[in-house]
C-alpha cells in the first residue's frame, strides 16, 4: 500500500466520516486469559467514547513503512485454502457477526502473544464506498467501488499510578490506585490491502509500535507467514555485514561513503513526493563499495552473506539501514555526533604510531555550552 492509500483510510477514522456499526473487544489478563468480551454500538456511543475509539484505530494506520507499517503476502495457495485467510475472510465478510469466527481469532492471538500487561484486543468493521478518481487526481461523482475491510488493534491495559485522592463521603485525602487505562496499541493489521484503491486479498497491513521487536510469533499464528526483521534489527544486521565480510577494507571513509549514498537517496526520495516506498538492493549496495575500492573477494564475500541474511531479492528501506538524521563515532570512552550532512569534517590520521580522529574545527568550539579557544 502506498501511504495515500493508508492515509486516505486513515481519514476515514473521524466520526464524521466512518460507517462503522460496532466495536468488538476482548479483555485479556497478562497470563493469556479471556477476562471479557463485549460488543459496542457506534450509533450507541458518547461523542468522547467515539473519538477515542476511532482514535485508536487511526493509530494503527500511522507510522513509517516498513518500519511500524509492513505489508504481508499470503502465497496464492493459503488465499485458495488455508484455515487462516478463511477466518479473516469471516470476520470480513460478516461484518464481525460471526461469533464462531470471533472466539477463534481471540483464542488464536491469546494463544500466541505474550506480555507483561493486561492488553485489550479491538475489532472494527467498514464498508468504504470508495469514490473513483480522475487521473487529475480529482474525485469523481458518477461512480463509486466499496471496500469491505477489518481493522484489528490490540492495546496494553495498565493501572493508573497511587495518589492522594479526594474522598468526598469521608471529606478526607487517601492514597489509591488509579483505574486501568488503555494505552496506544502496539500491535495491530487492516485486512485486506487497500493496494491501487481496490480490495486487494492477497495481502495485508500489519503495525508494530515497537521498532525492534514486530512480535514474529503473532504472525506466524495470524496469518501463517515469516514478517521481517524488525528495522532496528536491519539496521544492526547491515552494520554487522560490512564490518565481518569487509573486515579491514571497513574503513571510515567506507562507511561515510555508504552512509551518504543512503541519506541522498532518502532525500532525493522525498523531494519527488513519491506515494511508492523506498527500498534499495544488495546490488545498489555493493555497487558504492566496488566505488569505493573494495576489492573483488570481499565484494563476493558481502554478497553472499547478505543474500544468506536478507534474501537473493531483497529490497530493504534505505532507513532501516542507516540513521539519515544522526551520524555517530563512538570509542570505549568517547562519543562523537556529526551533522550527517558534514561528515567530510571527520578523518582518520596515524600520528607517532597512535590513530586518531581528526575533526575540522575552524567554526569554533564548545565545551558544555562554554565557548574555547583551540591554541595552535
Amino acid at each position: 500500500m502506498t501511504s495515500k492509500e493508508i492515509g486516505e483510510l486513515r481519514r476515514r477514522m473521524r466520526p464524521d466520516r466512518t460507517n462503522m456499526t460496532a466495536v468488538r473487544g476482548c479483555y485479556v489478563s497478562a497470563s493469556g486469559e479471556i477476562l471479557s468480551t463485549f460488543r459496542e454500538s457506534v450509533a450507541l456511543m458518547s461523542q468522547e467514547d467515539k473519538e477515542s475509539y476511532l482514535s485508536i484505530f487511526r493509530r494503527v494506520l500511522s507510522g513509517a513503512q516498513d518500519k511500524n507499517l509492513i505489508d504481508l503476502s499470503f502465497k496464492t495457495s493459503q488465499v485458495a485454502d488455508s484455515d487462516e485467510h478463511r477466518l479473516l475472510m469471516a470476520l470480513r465478510d460478516s461484518g464481525l457477526d460471526d461469533e464462531q469466527a470471533l472466539e477463534t481469532f481471540y483464542q488464536t492471538v491469546t494463544g500466541a502473544l505474550t506480555t507483561e500487561d493486561h492488553y485489550l484486543i479491538l475489532l472494527a468493521h467498514e464498508r468504504y464506498d470508495v469514490p473513483f478518481k480522475a487521473k487529475d487526481g480529482a474525485m469523481l461523482e458518477d461512480g463509486s467501488q466499496v471496500f469491505s475491510y477489518v481493522l484489528c488493534a490490540i492495546c496494553p491495559v495498565k493501572p493508573g499510578k497511587a495518589a492522594l485522592r479526594y474522598n468526598a463521603e469521608e471529606k478526607e485525602f487517601h492514597n489509591q490506585g488509579g483505574a486501568y487505562t488503555v494505552g496506544a496499541p502496539e500491535l495491530g493489521f487492516l485486512f485486506p490491502a487497500f493496494d491501487g484503491r481496490r480490495t486487494n486479498l492477497y495481502n495485508c497491513l500489519y503495525y508494530s509500535h515497537n521498532l525492534a521487536n514486530n512480535h514474529p510469533e503473532l504472525v506466524q499464528a495470524l496469518f501463517k507467514l515469516e514478517p521481517p526483521e524488525p528495522a532496528e534489527a536491519q539496521k544492526e544486521s547491515f552494520g554487522e555485514l560490512l564490518s565481518q565480510s569487509l573486515e579491514d577494507a571497513c574503513s571510515l571513509p567506507l562507511v561515510q561513503k555508504v552512509h551518504e549514498q543512503l541519506r541522498q537517496n532518502i532525500e532525493a526520495h522525498k523531494e519527488l513526493k513519491s506515494d511508492e516506498p523506498l527500498v534499495v538492493s544488495r546490488q545498489e549496495v555493493s555497487d558504492v563499495l566496488s566505488t569505493c575500492g573494495v576489492e573483488e573477494a570481499k565484494l563476493a564475500k558481502f554478497n553472499v552473506e547478505f543474500d544468506q541474511h536478507f534474501g537473493a531479492d531483497a529490497a530493504l528501506s534505505p532507513a532501516n539501514l542507516i540513521d539519515a538524521k544522526r551520524f555517530q563515532l563512538k570509542t570505549p570512552d568517547v562519543t562523537i555526533q556529526v551533522n550527517p550532512e558534514r561528515t567530510d569534517l571527520v578523518q582518520t590520521r596515524v600520528i607517532g604510531g597512535v590513530k586518531y580522529l581528526l575533526i575540522c574545527a575552524d567554526d569554533g568550539v564548545e565545551v558544555n555550552g562554554i565557548q574555547v579557544d583551540l591554541d595552535e
